[in-house]
C-alpha cells in the first residue's frame, strides 16, 4: 500500500477534503529535524453555519470549530499509524494549540507557531493566504480548517508550490474585518505576516467576541471566512444582500 492509497482511504467522503503533500526543506526548523516532507489536509466547514457568522461567532460555530479540530486530531493519528505500517515515520501536528500552549510567553509575544499549517498547504499547493491571514483553499476558500503530517521519507508525488496571492483586487474581507486587522496587502512568500495582518488585533476582537456572544473566555470569530467569495454557494443575490 501507498501513501496516496492510505489518504484516499481515510478522507471519506472524499468530498469533504482536500490533501496534499509538500517539499519542507528548511521550513520545519530544528524541532523537527529529519521530517523535510509533509502532509497538508483540509476538511470542509458546514455552509449553513458558516454563513450564519457574517456579523459575528455563534455557538453553533464554535461548536463546529471545536468539534472539526477533534475530528482532524483524531483523523491524523489513524494515518499516522497507517504510514508506520509501510516505514514511513511521521509527526501529526495538531489543529490548533492547547489551552496551555496558546498562554506561553513566547506565543503571546509574536502570536506564531513553530510549524504552520498554512505554510504546509501552500507549500502542498492546495491555495494561497487571503489579506485577514486566512488560508484560501482552491476548492472551498477560507471554509475548512487544516492539519498536518511531517514525513521523514519523500511521498514522491509532491505538490506545486504557491507563492503568491490569488485575491486580486477584492478587500471584502479587509473591509469586514471588525478589528481593523487587515490594511489590504497582499501576501507573498517574501511578504511577512505582520506587513499586511496585526494578528493581536485580532486575537483582542476574538476574545471580545468569545466574551459578549458566547458568554466564554475563547477567541473566536469567523466574520472574514463568512464574507470571503472564494468557496462560497450562496446565490450572487443572496450574498450581496448578506454582506451590506
Amino acid at each position: 500500500m501507498k501513501l496516496n492509497d492510505i489518504l484516499d482511504r481515510m478522507l471519506q467522503p472524499s468530498g469533504d477534503y482536500v490533501s496534499g503533500t509538500a517539499d519542507l526543506a528548511g521550513l520545519t526548523g530544528p524541532k523537527y529535524t529529519g521530517f523535510r516532507y509533509g502532509i497538508s489536509i483540509g476538511k470542509r466547514l458546514d455552509d449553513g453555519i458558516i454563513d450564519t457568522i457574517r456579523h459575528g461567532p455563534t455557538l453553533e460555530y464554535y461548536t463546529l470549530y471545536r468539534q472539526v479540530n477533534e475530528d482532524l486530531a483524531a483523523l491524523t493519528e489513524k494515518i499516522r499509524v497507517e504510514l508506520h505500517k509501510i516505514n514511513i515515520d511521521s509527526v501529526a501536528i495538531e489543529p490548533t494549540f492547547s489551552a496551555e500552549e496558546s498562554q506561553m510567553p513566547r506565543y503571546l509575544e509574536t502570536l506564531t507557531v513553530d510549524l504552520s499549517h498554512k505554510m504546509v498547504a501552500t507549500r502542498a499547493g492546495l491555495g494561497w493566504i487571503g489579506k485577514t491571514d486566512l488560508f484560501i483553499s482552491k476548492k472551498f476558500g477560507p471554509r475548512l480548517r487544516l492539519v498536518s503530517l511531517l514525513l521523514d521519507k519523500n511521498p514522491e508525488k509532491i505538490g506545486v508550490p504557491i507563492g503568491r496571492s490569488f485575491c486580486g483586487i477584492c478587500e471584502i474581507c479587509v473591509q469586514k474585518c471588525p478589528a481593523h486587522a487587515a490594511n489590504g496587502k497582499p501576501w507573498n512568500t517574501h511578504v511577512h505576516r505582520d506587513e499586511f495582518f496585526d494578528a493581536h488585533k485580532c486575537r483582542a476582537q476574538c476574545a471580545e467576541f468569545g466574551r459578549e456572544r458566547l458568554g466564554m473566555d475563547v477567541r473566536v470569530c469567523g466574520i472574514c471566512i463568512s464574507v470571503c467569495p472564494v468557496g462560497r454557494t450562496m446565490p450572487d443575490a443572496v450574498y450581496k444582500l448578506s454582506v451590506t
